[in-house]
């Protein structure tokens, strides 16, 4: 069957017209005529035609093998080692795919279509990509010969529709009074880091966060790959980076984003991810006016994230290390850690008020944190204790949400 898919699929790429780009509607009526030959050669049932044509379809506009994955809601991360093997999660748990690549050169083909569609490049000389699908999907590439196995591709699905903070609730991610909480700082702009480590659901929580911003500001993104799905802000501008090696085009990297961002009069500047030295373009944007700004970054607590916000700044400027923790400590307002527990769930783990700085030191009070209580089967269950009250309150004052605040402080 394999085989005879690979030699239509040979013969309907012979008859497309390099000169224009073939649409969807031709590429199904080129595949139709394909089987209806092959119909008349060999007997085909109905329901080998049809797999047959979405098998094709999705080799040479999709997919291919892993389409059936992409479509499938409950498949959160795609895991591709080579042509031959194939693992899916869901819900936490990895699985092995039954489906496998026609061959190596099948992926190849796959991830070049993914990586051109993205206006990235990756060859021998270049051989690691980040990307994204059409859906915002999160895409990273290995090739081979350095992944060693063959190439090895990494799918992180977004869902079809964002989850919102009534979602999150629902799913336990968090509580409905630290969701409120936290909802009452973003409407009142403090600036709020979000850390967590890698699959802890930042991007998502980012998103959902979001949804407190309000409508009439101008908020300008920027990432590394776009991901962000942020709703109900008409005065949007999205900046992805570009990586320099698509033609002769100049990289711009997210420190020259974040420069121009703040030429652009924006009321917040959100910040996909801080992996690098543009961490100290961040902590100046947030010291410079820009109320309500948001980023993500890796890290295993809340304070490793500021250990590493610390080294981040290092990387790229030569400053005392008080210095930078005082630009963190005036610069972030709030931060809040996820963890993703043993059963797969992911929660915030506590969210910290960075007080300042004192002998040297940046000073944190825990607001919230999340205590576990028992498992009930594979299930970690646990609730979210309010620790220390908000020292920090001028925003809230200007903002005019002081009062709504004391309902969360009894």
């Amino acid at each position: 069957m394999e085989d005879e898919l690979e030699l239509m699929r040979e013969r309907i790429l012979k008859r497309l017209d390099a000169s224009r780009q073939t649409t969807d509607g031709e590429l199904e009526k080129m595949i139709e005529e394909e089987l209806v030959i092959k119909s008349h050669e060999s007997a085909m049932s109905l329901a080998r035609r049809e797999y047959c044509e979405k098998e094709l379809f999705n080799s040479m506009r999709k997919l291919d093998v892993v389409q059936e994955l992409i479509e499938d809601e409950t498949v959160t991360e795609i895991l591709i080692n080579g042509s031959r093997n194939i693992f899916y999660e869901r819900e936490g748990e990895l699985y092995r795919f039954d489906r496998a690549f026609a061959s190596e050169r099948k992926l190849a083909d796959l991830i070049q279509q993914i990586v051109g569609k993205s206006n990235r490049m990756v060859n021998e000389a270049s051989p690691i990509v980040d990307a994204r699908l059409e859906d915002g999907s999160r895409v990273n590439v290995v090739l081979a010969p350095v992944s060693i196995d063959g190439s090895a591709v990494s799918i992180r699905k977004f869902p079809s529709k964002p989850l919102t903070m009534k979602s999150l609730i629902e799913r336990k991610t968090l509580s409905e009074e630290v969701a409120g909480y936290l909802g009452l700082l973003t409407k009142s702009g403090y600036n709020i880091f979000i850390s967590g480590s890698t699959g802890s659901g930042k991007t998502t929580f980012l998103n959902a966060l979001s949804e407190f911003i309000p409508e009439d500001e101008r908020v300008i993104t920027i990432e590394d790959s776009a991901e962000l799905q942020i709703k109900g802000v008409k005065n949007l501008v999205r900046l992805e980076t570009r990586d320099g090696r698509t033609g002769e085009a100049a990289a711009i990297a997210v420190r020259d984003l974040i420069r121009t961002a703040l030429r652009m009069r924006p009321d917040r500047i959100v910040v996909g991810e801080c992996r690098g030295e543009e961490a100290l373009d961040m902590l100046q944007a947030m010291n410079t006016g820009h109320d309500g700004s948001l980023s993500t970054g890796h890290a295993n607590s809340g304070r490793d994230m500021i250990n590493r916000l610390e080294t981040m700044v290092l990387m790229g400027i030569e400053l005392p290390i008080g210095a930078i923790r005082g630009q963190i400590a005036s610069g972030i307002d709030i931060l809040v850690h996820l963890g993703r527990l043993r059963d797969g769930s992911r929660k915030v783990m506590e969210v910290l008020e960075l007080e300042g700085v004192e002998t040297g030191e940046i000073v944190t009070r825990s607001l919230f944190q999340f205590v576990e209580e028992c498992e009930r089967g594979r299930a970690v269950l646990g609730r979210w204790i309010k620790c220390e009250t908000l020292l920090h309150r001028d925003k809230l004052i200007a903002a005019g949400f002081l009062k709504e605040l004391e309902k969360y402080e009894l």
